[in-house]
């Protein structure tokens, strides 16, 4: 059964940075283009950040500059490093496959980021 877990998120002021992983298990992670996602209150999720199997990156408009996602694929893991975070980058943030791509898993609990003054 495929795990997504989903760490690293806190409370931060605008112009501030976090790193969030995700630890992927039950999957052969390495052949997957993986992505990062978000769901702020009252909104669709969205796609922000996605990665292909050997590295390739693509960003939304809205975080593109800011956020840059990278793939550790020995420890199966993904990570999303925000920088110079906005008040509308408060959200929930999930990570898993490309839906563009393929059938995406189940979905993990997801690690919320708030940024506020």
């Amino acid at each position: 059964q495929v795990q997504l877990v989903e760490s690293g998120g806190g409370s931060v002021q605008p112009g501030g940075s976090l790193r969030l992983s995700c630890a992927a298990s039950g999957m052969i992670f390495r052949i997957y283009s993986m992505a990062w996602y978000r769901q702020a209150p009252g909104k669709q999720r969205e796609l922000v950040a996605r990665i292909t199997n050997d590295g390739i990156t693509n960003y939304a408009d809205s975080v593109k500059g800011r956020f840059t996602i990278s793939r550790d694929n020995a420890k199966s893991t993904v990570y999303l490093q925000m920088n110079s975070l906005q008040v509308e980058d408060t959200a929930v943030y999930y990570c898993n496959r490309d839906r563009n791509l393929g059938p995406v898993y189940d979905w993990g609990q997801g690690t919320t980021v708030t940024v506020s003054s």
